[in-house]
């Protein structure tokens, strides 16, 4: 259901802000931008979600955004997908993202990541992971803080998600998501 609030239900302060957001940017404000600012405390970059993607962290911005791509792409989630891979390309190649979302076994990614992926894939699509599971993931070099943040990216985005599938979000074109995508690694998520 597609909240008619993300389109022009913002106060007049909110809208002059996205208004200057467009200008500056040259692109449509996207959805997760335009929901933050009607319910921050609801949903928004908000400290859970900054301290996920870019809180300290022996995993870099990069694996942080492709974590939350992969997960995105395990949900199904659309715009989630194409704002995280955009975002990842800014930290790696363009096809770095492409090729892990494609096929996670022959992605040219580190083995670490590529286990801690495989385990939030699997909380993601079972809602449970195990003992056995965590380990595995520790036999690959990840260390348990490693595990701890890569969890901290999967709880954000599996909420993020399902508000974004719920509420409709709408993928904006290539241009308008690489601009978000430039602010994120640029400022951030607070």
């Amino acid at each position: 259901m597609r909240l008619a609030v993300l389109d022009r239900g913002h106060r007049l302060r909110t809208k002059v802000l996205l208004g200057i957001i467009r200008l500056v940017s040259r692109q449509p404000v996207v959805d997760a931008v335009k929901l933050a600012f009607y319910r921050p405390e609801f949903y928004g970059g908000g400290p859970l979600t900054n301290e996920a993607m870019r809180g300290p962290s022996a995993w870099t911005i990069g694996e942080r955004e492709l974590m939350a791509a992969y997960v995105s792409k395990v949900n199904d989630c659309p715009f989630c997908v194409a704002a995280h891979t955009a975002t990842s390309n800014i930290c790696y190649d363009d096809a770095t993202a492409a090729a892990t979302l494609a096929d996670l076994d022959t992605a040219p990614i580190t083995e670490e990541l590529r286990a801690t992926l495989r385990l939030l894939g699997k909380l993601t699509r079972q809602h449970r992971v195990d003992a056995d599971d965590v380990r595995a993931v520790l036999a690959s070099g990840v260390t348990p803080a490693q595990v701890k943040d890569a969890l901290a990216v999967g709880l954000v985005f599996n909420i993020t998600d399902r508000l974004a599938n719920a509420f409709g979000f709408e993928v904006a074109g290539p241009a308008a998501m690489e601009a978000g995508a430039r602010h994120l690694v640029k400022r951030g998520y607070g």
